[in-house]
């Protein structure tokens, strides 16, 4: 082969074959970093549905009520507020993982399955109450998106009078 056959094929390398190269790694890259998010996002739904089985074993404490549960024992109002502790632990885990100001249309999704539990939750009287107590010590910002979902769903935070003591 001569000296010009050889700059030729160089040539073609850089104008071909780097781009090509550097177009399949971004690929990868992203379809990666999908992957992990879907990774996380199951992670994340397996938990709950775990939370959703501790609620399950604790049919006294009518949690999927949306009205108060009245008449409790300090127990029952114990277990009642570590399963509702768990509970906030958890979204404020999804929340950090998960959300994002920029989301494109999979994570959007997702993080809507998400903020529709937290409203759900938000509509039960029982939690409503306890949720400025359970979110003392969770992260910041998490802090201020729960705050706006509560005034969003409620209309209001709840007022001191209506909260329940961790105790």
């Amino acid at each position: 082969m001569d000296a010009g056959l050889w700059e030729l094929a160089s040539y073609v390398v850089t104008v071909v074959g780097l781009p090509l190269a550097i177009a399949v790694f971004v690929f990868e890259q992203r379809k990666e970093r999908a992957n992990e998010e879907a990774e996380v996002y199951q992670l994340l739904a397996n938990a709950y549905t775990d939370f959703l089985k501790v609620v399950l074993e604790h049919p006294d404490l009518h949690l999927f009520s949306s009205s108060a549960t009245p008449d409790l024992t300090p127990q029952q109002r114990e277990r009642m507020l570590v399963i509702f502790d768990m509970l906030m632990s958890l979204f404020e885990r999804a929340y950090l993982t998960a959300w994002q100001t920029t989301m494109n249309e999979p994570q959007a999704r997702r993080w809507a399955v998400w903020e529709d539990f937290m409203r759900e939750w938000i509509r039960r009287d029982d939690f409503f109450a306890s949720a400025e107590q359970l979110l003392l010590g969770e992260d910041p910002e998490f802090q201020a998106y729960f705050r706006k979902l509560l005034v969003d769903e409620r209309g209001a935070l709840a007022p001191p009078s209506a909260r329940v003591a961790l105790s």
